[in-house]
């Protein structure tokens, strides 16, 4: 019986090529027509006793395009990332941004002053200050042991 040597690391490569050709499957038809599948910005969340701070990644879109609506106890983003016309002679021009509209709603887990929100867009990084509502700062609830 001849030992047979294991590459745990091209197992790996292996399943890498696989599973970038299952989602190239996914998202585009044979004739180039998108699927649908979303593009969805990430999001880090970070709360103070005062406020909750929410950074979302959209690089490659204006704030122009961004659409931001906050209700007392939750957050909608919306925007666009709109693709750029490139036509070539030669060659071939492979793509693998995620172009089109996308929208994020993000239950908050207090309530919050939806009129004193803060934005800063900078360098592809929207950034939102949502001061807490004062009875929430002050609020201090019994708990019940057994």
């Amino acid at each position: 019986m001849q030992l047979i040597r294991w590459e745990p690391f091209r197992e790996v490569d292996t399943l890498q090529r696989q599973m970038n050709r299952l989602f190239d499957s996914l998202t585009h038809t044979t004739d180039g027509e998108n699927l649908g599948l979303a593009f969805i910005p990430p999001v880090e969340l970070h709360e103070t006793p005062e406020a909750i701070h929410l950074k979302l990644e959209v690089p490659g879109i204006e704030a122009k395009d961004l659409d931001v609506q906050v209700t007392a106890d939750s957050l909608s983003i919306s925007g666009e990332r709109k693709e750029e016309t490139k036509t070539e002679e030669k060659g071939v021009t492979r793509t693998e941004f995620r172009y089109g509209q996308f929208r994020r709603v993000i239950p908050l887990s207090t309530r919050i002053q939806n009129d004193q929100v803060q934005a800063e867009y900078k360098d592809g990084i929207l950034s939102l200050t949502l001061p807490k509502a004062e009875d929430e700062k002050t609020k201090v609830v019994k708990v019940n042991i057994g």
